[in-house]
């Protein structure tokens, strides 16, 4: 639960209006206390008459203070109001301010001062007399409903605080929730990408660095390498493509996507490393006899895929062996392997592939492990089957 906030915090802002309407209000009710004797008094008791009016006036004065010294404030008018009903137009104002506050002692405090008050105000000034019992009753029922409607108001206010503060929050952790939604949509496209274009950009970065390197072709020979060069630069092109197809939500004037790999793609993305030259040694023992997840498939295609492109950068020449096994009941293991070498091509790397990789098979409820074993880098994953 919200700490309940302090009075101040739940008090509305007094404008020139709102001081306007508050006097009015004291003005009609002093008017309605003191008008039935005041002619009686300037005839019959013009010392009275003079104590009301200069009561009344300091109290009047008195309670526009009230915000600062709300306790102070409210028991000295309602003194006052003993010997003015004048001050009883201030001194209701500053006991409903009072119990705005919602404090059960000074609530207590200021609604027995202002009925005492009141009762010696009725037996003081010339009214009419009246059965006491009545008029005991009828100041305690004017005092109660005051203080009830103070009550009310501070009540009212408390909740409308508490209302805008949960909007508020609401609204900040709305906030909240939207950038971290749109930081785990740009760590998914960055992830995406990474995997997509990676493996292409390192292809045509060996062939241009080949072609460098050679100063033997003849014409023919170097227009058959740029064609290839600019075979996987489209190739890489046309990716891109899906891969912002597959992440773009809204699709508004766009064509439909690609599909996404699946597990099935594995075979071919392995062909066509071997057509590149790279020496791949696969061997394919999962359970086929129930299809294998497109999600699970899909991280398995991302994994296979970083490994060979590591491979084709850092140990460019050896032989990269991949070994993938499971079924529905234990899940699918993938384990590559190859040399670690010495050399490694011109391709820059960043070093977050494997890092997206990890994050991706742990999304997924799988782990990801890297190892060197003695002079073979080992890249295994362990991905459940319904990932």
């Amino acid at each position: 639960m919200d700490p309940r906030p302090e009075p101040a915090e739940t008090q509305p802002a007094l404008t020139r209006w709102s001081h306007a309407w508050r006097y009015a209000l004291c003005g009609l009710i002093s008017a309605i206390v003191w008008g039935p004797v005041a002619a009686a008094e300037w005839r019959e008791q013009p010392g009275l008459f003079t104590v009301e009016l200069a009561l009344g006036v300091a109290s009047y004065v008195a309670v526009w203070f009230r915000r600062a010294a709300p306790v102070p404030v409210a028991v000295t008018v309602a003194v006052m109001s003993a010997l003015s009903g004048i001050a009883a137009g201030p001194a209701t104002l500053a006991a409903v301010s009072v119990a705005t506050r919602r404090v059960v002692w000074q609530v207590a405090l200021v609604g027995v001062v202002n009925v005492v008050a009141a009762q010696t105000y009725a037996m003081v000034a010339p009214f009419a007399r009246s059965d006491p019992t009545i008029s005991v009753l009828v100041v305690l029922a004017v005092n109660a409903a005051m203080m009830g409607w103070g009550l009310y108001l501070g009540s009212r206010r408390e909740l409308m605080w508490n209302l805008r503060r949960r909007a508020e929050r609401a609204e900040t952790e709305q906030d909240l929730r939207l950038a971290q939604a749109r930081t785990t949509e740009r760590a998914r496209i960055a992830r995406e990408m990474h995997d997509v274009l990676a493996h292409r950009i390192t292809q045509v970065s060996m062939h241009a660095g080949a072609l460098a390197f050679r100063d033997d072709l003849d014409v023919t020979r170097l227009r058959a390498g740029l064609e290839q060069i600019q075979g996987q630069a489209n190739d890489a092109l046309r990716e891109l493509r899906d891969v912002l197809g597959v992440l773009r939500e809204d699709g508004h004037g766009s064509q439909p996507a690609q599909p996404q790999p699946t597990y099935g793609d594995i075979a071919t993305l392995v062909a066509e490393a071997r057509t590149l030259g790279l020496d791949v040694d696969f061997a394919d023992d999962v359970d086929r006899s129930t299809p294998v997840p497109p999600a699970t498939g899909r991280t398995v295609y991302r994994i296979v895929q970083e490994g060979i492109t590591n491979a084709r950068k850092h140990a460019p020449g050896s032989v990269v062996a991949i070994r993938s096994s499971g079924d529905p009941r234990s899940g699918i293991t993938v384990r590559l392997a190859n040399a670690v070498a010495h050399r490694s091509s011109a391709a820059p790397g960043a070093g977050l592939g494997l890092v997206g990789l990890r994050e991706r098979a742990e999304l997924r409820g799988g782990r990801l492990d890297q190892h060197t074993d003695g002079s073979t880098f080992v890249l295994e994953a362990w991905l459940p089957w319904a990932a």
